[in-house]
């Protein structure tokens, strides 16, 4: 029998370099060992109970299929939503998409056909690799540093990069992974050179409720970009309901829309379940992320006071979200981080975050750097740096 033929386009995918640790933490919990999992933004905050209320009062005789562009309510529900943040947009600017994923892979479908660019400034959510990579398209990447809190370069250092294949620029505000939140002069930079080269900004601002200092906004508040943006949204952050799978993709470009309009009615419609869920998280009362919000600022105070104690660690000084870029006086963060998990541990417990690499599309880049997320209560934060500081003064690839 000879072997089915499996195409290059998804033999090109990478594993997420988020997940492709996983054998060896579950490896290491076989053995006997507890992991922090520093890998991951899956929150531990619990999710308000209007979700799973709204969801028990749920009773139709039958599971039908909804809207393909999403069910009404949740609509109107995120129309509420952003207008309390002085951003209108109409019914027809809103598709509910299965997460903030498909958003996003929705917009590249609409705006690129292959070898097309999207720009990115590194380093960068990963999966945004894949999302360009399924539809042929490719990541062109804008090194940010470290050493300014990776903010934008200038806006010359960027047009240099715009190329006549470029069709995007893609970033997330709040940053992940290095929490940085852009000032309103980036946003500005931003703004001129996509109007100025007709370029979609996609904007995804899944993040926007965790700020923690400096201002922030949204690039729905920029009227200059109205034909040019595309928001990506979703509840997983916020509400912290990662596994409920309710996005959505907002833009008021007509065209734009037609075409997302498409893409919703193939994949038939989002799961009906928790659409209900999610509308009902829409209601959650503003003092729920206010509290949230205090805590992950107290969660990125314990970090960063830890990494500050660990002799040859720079860390960034995130702003937004709940990551942290590091960079390990080590030779290779992925072979620390395999080794925390296969070798290393203190009283039977041992960390677990993702290896920097994953997150540059320059090769060579981000080798000696790591993502911390601080989605742990502060003093299980304490404990997974006092390992990892303890891991650093054994670590056999220590380089100073």
């Amino acid at each position: 029998a000879t072997d089915m033929k499996i195409s290059q386009r998804v033999q090109n995918l990478k594993l997420s370099p988020i997940r492709k640790l996983a054998p060896y933490a579950d490896a290491a919990k076989k053995a006997g060992k507890k992991v922090y999992h520093l890998n991951i933004g899956q929150p531990d905050i619990e999710t308000p109970p209007q979700f799973m209320d709204a969801i028990k009062n749920f009773d139709e005789k039958v599971i039908a299929y909804g809207a393909s562009k999403g069910e009404p309510f949740l609509i109107e529900a995120i129309q509420k939503y952003y207008a309390e943040k002085g951003m209108n947009y109409e019914t027809g600017d809103i598709f509910i998409t299965n997460g903030g994923s498909e958003a996003l892979t929705f917009a590249v479908m609409a705006l690129c056909d292959p070898d097309d660019e999207i720009m990115v400034f590194e380093p960068f959510y990963a999966n945004y690799t894949t999302f360009a990579s399924e539809f042929g398209a490719k990541i062109n990447a804008v090194t940010t540093s470290v050493e300014n809190g990776y903010h934008l370069p200038d806006a010359a250092e960027i047009e240099k990069h715009i190329t006549p294949k470029t069709k995007a620029i893609l970033l997330t505000n709040p940053g992940n992974p290095t929490g940085v939140v852009y000032t309103e002069a980036e946003m500005q930079t931003i703004a001129a050179l996509a109007v100025k080269h007709d370029l979609a900004v996609i904007a995804d601002e899944v993040y926007r409720e965790f700020v923690y200092g400096g201002e922030y906004k949204s690039f729905g508040t920029m009227p200059e970009l109205d034909n040019n943006l595309i928001i990506i949204d979703s509840v997983s952050k916020r509400y912290s309901a990662c596994g409920a799978r309710i996005g959505c993709i907002i833009s008021k470009n007509k065209e734009f829309c037609q075409q997302i309009n498409k893409c919703c009615q193939g994949r038939l419609c989002s799961p009906i379940l928790e659409e209900v869920g999610a509308a009902a998280l829409y209601t959650t009362p503003v003092s729920y992320l206010e509290e949230v919000n205090k805590e992950y600022q107290k969660r990125r105070d314990t970090i960063a006071e830890g990494l500050k104690s660990l002799p040859g660690v720079a860390a960034s000084d995130p702003k937004g979200a709940f990551y942290v870029m590091v960079k390990f006086p080590v030779d290779d963060a992925e072979k620390f981080a395999i080794w925390l998990l296969e070798n290393f541990d203190v009283d039977g417990e041992t960390v677990m975050f993702a290896p920097g690499n994953g997150f540059y599309s320059t090769p060579g880049l981000g080798v000696n750097e790591a993502r911390l997320a601080y989605v742990l209560n502060c003093e299980d934060l304490k404990r997974a740096i006092y390992i990892l500081g303890e891991a650093l003064k054994v670590y056999p690839g220590r380089t100073c």
